[in-house]
């Protein structure tokens, strides 16, 4: 199981946003779209940043409501830390888990071609799981 997997499994829309937009426009882009981050794009389509739930929160913290008028350039997270098509279910956990990261953008390439939750790779890793004890059981009940 790898990247790819999980993105032909789950689909490979991604939600993005621009570094001009402002704070209040992307929280309302992460509630109304049910997701934790929006990858942030330039003009030319190319992956600048990630704004996640957590940098709303930091700025809110930070400024109070004024915070929702900044644009979203000004508080993303700029060292966004990408997975590949062919990263194992193991590689994307220990990278969201040592960067503590909960949301990887996929590259193929210099192209974006999916998003990887936290959540997606812990449902995979416990379904492979599941079906590696499922099957020494069965190899031991064949005795």
């Amino acid at each position: 199981m790898n990247a790819e997997a999980i993105l032909k499994s789950k689909g490979h829309e991604v939600v993005t946003i621009t570094p001009e937009d402002t704070v209040r426009e992307a929280a309302q882009v992460l509630d109304q779209r049910r997701i934790g981050a929006a990858v942030v794009t330039d003009s030319a389509g190319k992956v600048c940043g990630v704004l996640s739930e957590r940098d709303v929160a930091r700025q809110v913290a930070r400024q109070g409501a004024d915070a929702l008028q900044i644009l979203v350039g000004t508080c993303m997270t700029c060292d966004v830390i990408t997975a590949k098509p062919d990263d194992t279910i193991d590689t994307l956990l220990s990278c969201m888990t040592n960067r503590r990261i909960r949301h990887l953008p996929v590259m193929d390439r210099d192209v974006l071609v999916g998003v990887i939750s936290i959540g997606d790779v812990v449902k995979r890793k416990i379904a492979e799981t599941e079906a590696e004890a499922d099957a020494m059981k069965a190899y031991i009940s064949a005795g």
